[in-house]
């Protein structure tokens, strides 16, 4: 294995693991992946995809004599993937109008309106119409104080924080917590299940996911299942609905139903899933989860056994255990914009790395915990937050240029695209960052449309 924040990070999970140190053989030299940023981003970005293919490669059996190599590009494309995506030719608009950085009165803020019901939380506390444009919103934000603005947005529904510098004083306190915090949720029989003998079998074949996530660091981590071989069904309720390139962009391998909890039939629907599940993949916020007795605790009470995976924007302790958050807000609230801007405005990492980073270690973690499962027995827990990933990230090493200096062209980036064809249209994706000898160079199924299929399991 090469040296750097990498290698740190591989190990540094593969401990939180419980995982046997040998394992690490396995892995070749580590390369770097171009994504130009004054952060580490290549490290956080090649440590994570690296830490789901051992973990991969471990369930499958090892990798014979052969050792995994990693793609410093396509990890990089993988991590940008909303370049080359194009559906039926046209490449959707990733940011909507009032997503971005708006400078109020005292200091800069950063908001999220991809979705329109936070859009709409945004003009009603602005005081703005539907219509207006984006000099009239900045207008409107200028005029206010920037703790006073996120505090009305977030009161109302809407997503807006106020920009900071980095608190190290709340990083290290963090930095003293797992990254991947594992849990044991109490005593369930094993489910044994034998390893692949075919060395092209896939590793996860016969494992049931339900993927209770939406945008990308859930979607991530249950499309690299899905990848292995896991049945993996999304179940999202009516409202909101998922924006349709994000589901699609992220949707590969994957199928996804539509059902509301709160109806009876529904419920007993989803319970019945539930009886016959392995994981469950959790992203929305701990009330909502609890009030529908989705929450970790009150699955494993109706099933033992499940291996339960959880995510959060914030963290699960207080208040921010209930705080809606994206990528994007993280790197604003936590000091990475301030870390990657300019004296006079704040930047943006190259990629959502937060999510995809978080997404690939989720994975891991939930191969792992299936493989502890089946031998040992039991129900578990793996939680992850995009903060304590964040500040994973600010303690890695930095540099005042960007490194590494050149990102991929569109060629390059292009060079790890492949057409895929199926009944939502055509599209054109990244082919999977994570590898496993020969088996894991192209999606094996096209994404569905969200909520296009039904609530059960394939045969």
């Amino acid at each position: 294995m090469a040296t750097g924040s990498a290698e740190r990070l591989v190990r540094r999970v593969w401990a939180e693991l419980s995982r046997a140190p040998a394992e690490l053989d396995a892995l070749d030299a580590l390369p770097e992946a171009p994504l130009p940023a004054r952060l580490d981003v290549s490290g956080l970005a090649v440590g994570a995809v690296a830490t789901a293919s051992l973990a991969a490669a471990s369930k499958a059996g090892g990798v014979g004599a052969g050792r995994l190599r990693l793609d410093g590009d396509r990890i990089a494309a993988a991590f940008t993937e909303d370049r080359a995506f194009r559906w039926n030719g046209e490449r959707p608009d990733v940011w909507a109008p009032l997503s971005g950085f708006w400078r109020a009165a005292d200091a800069w803020v950063r908001t999220h309106g991809n979705y329109p019901h936070h859009a709409r939380a945004l003009r009603g506390v602005l005081g703005v119409a539907e219509s207006a444009g984006r000099a009239e919103v900045a207008a409107a934000i200028r005029d206010r104080r920037a703790e006073e603005l996120s505090a009305a947005v977030t009161a109302v529904g809407g997503l807006c924080v106020v920009v900071r510098a980095e608190d190290p004083p709340v990083d290290a306190g963090l930095l003293q917590r797992p990254l991947i915090e594992v849990t044991s949720l109490g005593a369930a029989s094993a489910r044994r299940r034998p390893r692949p003998t075919d060395a092209a079998a896939a590793p996860l074949a016969g494992v049931r996911v339900l993927d209770l996530t939406r945008v990308i660091a859930g979607p991530v981590a249950t499309r690299t299942l899905a990848l292995l071989g896991a049945d993996v069904l999304r179940v999202d309720p009516p409202e909101p609905a998922e924006l349709d390139w994000q589901h699609v962009l992220m949707g590969a391998g994957k199928r996804s139903t539509i059902l509301d909890v709160r109806r009876a039939s529904d419920a007993a629907t989803f319970n019945l899933l539930l009886g016959s599940a392995d994981v469950v993949v959790l992203g929305y916020r701990s009330a909502s989860l609890a009030r529908h007795r989705l929450d970790p605790w009150s699955l494993v009470a109706w099933h033992p056994g499940l291996v339960i995976a959880q995510l959060s924007a914030w963290g699960f302790d207080g208040d921010d255990a209930e705080r809606a958050g994206f990528d994007s807000l993280v790197q604003a609230a936590s000091g990475i914009a301030f870390v990657e801007g300019e004296p006079d405005r704040p930047g943006a990492l190259p990629a959502q790395a937060l999510d995809h980073g978080t997404g690939y270690l989720l994975a891991a973690a939930v191969i792992t915990l299936l493989e502890r499962q089946g031998s040992e027995g039991g129900s578990w827990l793996a939680r992850m937050s995009l903060r304590r990933t964040a500040s994973e990230l600010l303690a890695m090493p930095r540099t005042g240029e960007l490194e590494p200096a050149a990102a991929l062209s569109d060629q390059e980036h292009l060079a790890h695209a492949e057409q895929v064809g199926g009944a939502v249209g055509d599209l054109r994706l990244v082919r999977p960052a994570i590898v496993l000898g020969s088996l894991l160079d192209e999606w094996p199924v096209a994404p569905h449309r969200w909520g296009s299929d039904r609530p059960d399991w394939t045969a």
